[in-house]
């Protein structure tokens, strides 16, 4: 993994408890246009929706793209690799919390969506040049993400699409709850993000959308025990609490299950012992937005293979 890539994951994961005293999205209606007050407690009345839009997180590219606003993204994070069209939209770069402001400004954007990456001193020197920034928090449980697609589509003009969307997401997510509904026994899970330092790795804490959707897939996440939500765990708590499985979400970095069994001290961990380490597929659950399903089957079938 290199530094910047695994700087920017991490940063992600830690802005989550920087800014979770924000006040989560809402909509309430008028009789002119829709009025929403986003992240930052600041209220959106939109009377047309924006046909420039800027997107400066991947989760939210993702949701602009798959509501059918993807013609209206006309500028975008230097992450937002997917869908394939987004890396046709311009970049408007990322350096370790940094954007390209003057890039962003050429571009005249209607609206920027700004995600937990984005400080709020950043949101504020955009408005203080004339932009209007609409910044989400990030969500801790799947009925968040929903609402956020939902709010995208509010602000994009394709309300429609989006409710489309969220309903077939939802579809998927009953028929998973049946499968997942005899469930008896419940396996313990280490979540790896970062083991730069084997002796602390960090994995997602309590109020995360991982711990949420291990729990909807029928395990435990053991970092939910953790005092933050985003934290690097000591050996001997790992140790102590002895996982059921170890999913890599560092994989794409590398990381494969024949490195964990080398690393000093794991060797005794019953994930290990019994070949119960996997690789997993981070861009899933880390991009909430709509491939947040594919994540959840993918826990699922990973935590329960005999149901599947």
């Amino acid at each position: 993994m290199s530094r910047k890539t695994r700087f920017f994951t991490l940063a992600i994961l830690a802005a989550v408890s920087v800014f979770s005293a924000c006040q989560p999205q809402e909509i309430t209606s008028s009789q002119s246009a829709p009025t929403l007050t986003d992240g930052l407690g600041k209220s959106f009345s939109l009377d047309t929706p924006p046909q420039r839009i800027i997107s400066l997180s991947p989760p939210l590219t993702e949701m602009l793209f798959a509501v059918g606003a993807g013609s209206q993204v006309i500028g975008r994070d230097s992450f937002s690799d997917f869908p394939t069209e987004a890396k046709e939209v311009t970049d408007v770069g990322w350096s370790y919390g940094k954007y390209n402001l003057e890039a962003v400004v050429n571009l005249h954007p209607d609206l920027v969506l700004a995600g937990e990456i984005t400080t709020p001193e950043t949101v504020a020197s955009l408005e203080n040049l004339g932009i209007r920034v609409y910044y989400f928090k990030n969500p801790v449980a799947l009925n968040e993400v929903y609402s956020m697609l939902t709010t995208i589509g509010t602000l994009s003009g394709h309300s429609a699409d989006a409710d489309g969307l969220v309903k077939n997401l939802q579809k998927r997510e009953v028929e998973l709850n049946k499968k997942l509904g005899g469930v008896k026994t419940r396996p313990s899970v280490f979540y790896e993000i970062d083991a730069s330092d084997p002796s602390k790795p960090y994995t997602p804490g309590p109020g995360t959308l991982y711990t949420d959707l291990i729990s909807r897939a029928g395990g435990f996440n053991i970092g939910a025990k953790l005092s933050t939500p985003w934290a690097q765990i000591s050996l001997e708590q790992l140790l102590m609490d002895n996982p059921d499985i170890i999913l890599l979400g560092d994989a794409a970095y590398g990381i494969l299950p024949e490195n964990v069994s080398q690393r000093a001290g794991w060797q005794t961990l019953k994930a290990v012992k019994e070949g119960r380490v996997f690789p997993f597929d981070d861009n899933l659950l880390v991009r909430y937005g709509p491939r947040i399903l594919d994540g959840l089957e993918a826990l699922a079938k990973v935590l329960h293979p005999e149901l599947f």
